[in-house]
Formats: C-alpha cells, sequence, structure tokens
C-alpha cells in the first residue's frame, strides 16, 4: 500500500488563506506521500474549462513527483428521467477529466435519498426502488468509462448510502465490472454503522480507499462547534487520523486480507489546523503500514 492525500483534506486550508488548488498539490507533495486525490477542482473558485485545468494539474503533480491516484466528483441520479440524462452526461464529462487527469479510477456519487430533487422518480420511496432507479444509470456510466479505461464507484457517504449493507445491496444489484468501491473507512459511523465490521463486509470490493478517523460522544451531549448529528444516536467530529476512535490497524489488515494492495488516501475534516493535522495523521499511517 502506498500514501496519498486527498486535496479534500486541504479545503479549509485553500480557502482561509486564499490558495489554489496548485498549490495544494504543491503541499501534498511536501507533506512526502507519492500520490495525491483531488475531489473535484476548487471548490471555492469554480473553473470554466475544467479538462485544461486537468492538463495543467497533471503538470503540476508530476512536477512535484506526485502521482494522480483518483478523482471524485459529486451527482445525484435518484431524480426524474430527465434531470438523470443530464447527470449522465455530466458524469461523462468527468470521465473525460479523469482520462486527462491519467487515473484508473474515479468515484461519483449516487444519491442522498429522497427529497425535493426526486419528485420525478415513481413508485414507492423505499431502498429498494432507489436502487432499480439508479443502477441503469450506473451502468450507463461505468460503460463509458471502460472505454477511457477507468473504473468508477461509488463511496460510502450521505446518510442514505452509507451502511455497509445498503452499499452491498448497490454494487450486486449494480453488477458491473467497472463499477466498484471507494471504500471510506471512516464513514461508516456516520450511521453508527460498526467501521471494522463494515469494512469486512465490503474489502472484497475495494478498489480505492480513503483513511479517516473521527471522534464519537452521544448526540444529546454534542458541543456547539465542529460536532456534526447522525441520524443516529451519536454526533461526530473529524479527528487526526489515529487520534479517534476508529480501529484504523484491524481495517488495514482486513483490507490486505481481502488482496486490496493499493492507495491509501488521507481524508481530514477536523478542526485542528490542517496540515499540522496531516502530517500528524501520515506519521502514524507509516508506522501502520
Amino acid at each position: 500500500m502506498q500514501l496519498a492525500v486527498s486535496t479534500y483534506s486541504l479545503w479549509r486550508w485553500m480557502r482561509e488563506g486564499n490558495k489554489s488548488l496548485e498549490a495544494a498539490v504543491e503541499q501534498i507533495a511536501d507533506f512526502g506521500v507519492s500520490g495525491v486525490e483531488f475531489a473535484g477542482f476548487d471548490p471555492y473558485k469554480p473553473d470554466a474549462s475544467p479538462i485544461r485545468r486537468a492538463a495543467k494539474l497533471v503538470k503540476v503533480a508530476q512536477k512535484a513527483g506526485l502521482t494522480v491516484v483518483s478523482y471524485c466528483v459529486g451527482a445525484e441520479l435518484l431524480v426524474g428521467a430527465e434531470t438523470q440524462r443530464h447527470e449522465i452526461s455530466k458524469l461523462k464529462e468527468h470521465v473525460d477529466i479523469a482520462a486527462e487527469l491519467g487515473v484508473t479510477t474515479m468515484r461519483h456519487d449516487v444519491t442522498r435519498g429522497y427529497g425535493e430533487h426526486s419528485a420525478g422518480v415513481g413508485g414507492a420511496k423505499t431502498f429498494e426502488n432507489a436502487v432499480k432507479h439508479v443502477v441503469p444509470a450506473i451502468r450507463e456510466v461505468a460503460d463509458y468509462a471502460a472505454t477511457k479505461r477507468i473504473r468508477t464507484s461509488l463511496e460510502n457517504h450521505g446518510f442514505f448510502m452509507q451502511a455497509a449493507v445498503r452499499v452491498e445491496a448497490l454494487l450486486k444489484a449494480a453488477k458491473h465490472a467497472n463499477f466498484g468501491l471507494t471504500i471510506d473507512m471512516g464513514n461508516f459511523l456516520c450511521v453508527n454503522d460498526d467501521p471494522v465490521k463494515a469494512v469486512k463486509r465490503l474489502a472484497k470490493f475495494a478498489q480505492m480507499a480513503h483513511v479517516k478517523d473521527f471522534h464519537v460522544r452521544p448526540k444529546d451531549r454534542m458541543p456547539p462547534t465542529g460536532w456534526f448529528a447522525t441520524p443516529t444516536a451519536i454526533a461526530l467530529r473529524g479527528a487526526i487520523v489515529g487520534h479517534g476512535t476508529i480501529d484504523i490497524p484491524a481495517q488495514i489488515k482486513l483490507l490486505k486480507a481481502a488482496g486490496y494492495d493499493q492507495w491509501l488516501s488521507l481524508e481530514f475534516e477536523g478542526m485542528e489546523e490542517p496540515t499540522m493535522a496531516i502530517r500528524l495523521g501520515l506519521e502514524y499511517l507509516r508506522k501502520l503500514i
């Protein structure tokens, strides 16, 4: 396994310091890792020409000695037919961006569940019907990505599609050789799903892995700042990797036992100063792997 850092970990650093994504790439190289993962492009400075931006970012990464390991984007496929066609088209454009970045894996969201956006979706508002509605779109994007030699995946996040049993159900329903899982080792806690048991269940589907950690406490004792409430009885705060609750050594052992030997991309979303927090998290991970 090799270590990478997601640009997501530096979003606050970029925003508060008015830093560019290029500066974030250079900062990630300074952490001493081998890879960078792009969580979209500048979240606070949308780019009018993402393909040209991708080409520029690849050069910045190469100059810094980094491999671009993955590309993560949003999407909402639990929508009416016309809107879903638009979402599929956007995702295919993101596949083109991923190809320009030179990655072999791209994570896209599937759905955050029922809401106003899903008004055009027929049938009962059940998880099973949601899966039936999004699977054809997933397959179409995966087919297109295969022509670019890129594998697509979902990630366990967004509450609705976060529990291991639901992620597994979607993967089995999609049943596509070019569609797998970006397994986020921390996100299972967002629905109070045991992170170690979840990794054990899903490790065989993993094509990319995010390492994340959380502090946990009962929701009725949640401080007003820095924490977020989950749909369950707990509240979470992003932690420096290795400083939180999650048994990361057990998770890594399970991934290795399942044959996963690819990248571990660190994601940090806590209150601490990001560059310090990332360095400490990487220090912890280096000892583990």
